[in-house]
């Protein structure tokens, strides 16, 4: 039974065989691109599977080589931060720089860097010390200032270092002007205890027009602290002494709380 079976088979191959011998020639050609793209897949397969271990052996680095890799990315990564966080410092002194040198064209005063080095526990509020002395060509009475505004003064002076005491002290009072239509002067005053932010805007006029937000500037008119350095702004106002003058209550542009450098102006 399967010696029949293999004769009709190779009686069918042989079959076959004759057929396509005696096909045309165009035929023919037509039958080899069908049985091409049918085994064509299966030869491009086989190929691949040849060549992936390859790849994978070129691909695949050692362990070393990969812990080496990350280790190189992390320390890309970091100084690519540090780099961040100086540009970011950079921009900020630039715009401190910026709105300085914007003031300082309207006054003939002249700039110095100073660090703030030193806080007494004691007077926390009211006083830092920086490092500029006497050698630096630091006098008592000096203005201090930031980019935001007023600081205070220079109040005693050593070889390297000074004492400045701060707005909002007893001991540094500032003539002051209010930015309205009226120009309304007064006195800038201790602060209260609660709040160093706010200072205190005394002695002016009975009927002064004061709203909040108003902007105050040094007036120039104290003899220390030279015209146009702002101050804050006006949070409200009251008369005082049963009408005689009012008062006003003024919000710091400065945080005193928070100084790292200064500028000392030298006239």
């Amino acid at each position: 039974m399967l010696k029949q079976k293999n004769y009709f088979a190779l009686g069918a191959v042989v079959l076959v065989v004759v057929l396509l011998l005696s096909l045309p020639t165009r035929a023919t050609e037509r039958l080899k691109l069908v049985f091409g793209s049918w085994f064509l897949p299966l030869f491009g397969l086989s190929s691949v599977a040849h060549q992936l271990p390859a790849d994978l052996a070129n691909s695949v680095l050692p362990r070393r080589e990969l812990l080496q890799e990350i280790d190189k990315l992390r320390r890309e990564n970091q100084e690519f931060r540090s780099q961040a966080v100086q540009s970011a410092a950079i921009a900020r002194e630039n715009d401190q720089l910026r709105t300085l040198l914007n003031w300082q064209r309207q006054t003939p005063w002249k700039l110095k860097l100073a660090n703030v080095v030193m806080r007494d526990p004691a007077n926390w509020w009211r006083t830092v010390q920086i490092d500029l002395g006497s050698r630096d060509g630091i006098t008592n009475d000096l203005p201090v200032i930031t980019s935001e505004g007023l600081v205070g003064r220079v109040s005693s002076v050593s070889y390297t270092k000074s004492q400045v005491v701060l707005i909002g002290d007893g001991n540094c009072r500032v003539s002051a002007v209010v930015e309205n239509t009226a120009r309304d002067m007064g006195v800038i005053i201790a602060s209260g205890p609660v709040d160093t932010s706010l200072v205190q805007l005394t002695y002016l006029a009975s009927g002064a027009n004061l709203k909040a937000g108003q902007n105050v500037f040094t007036s120039g008119l104290g003899g220390v602290f030279p015209k146009g350095i702002p101050i804050g702004q006006i949070v409200d106002a009251r008369p005082v002494e049963y009408g005689l003058y009012t008062e006003a209550r003024v919000k710091l542009n400065v945080n005193l709380g928070s100084l790292e450098q200064v500028y000392v102006l030298f006239p």
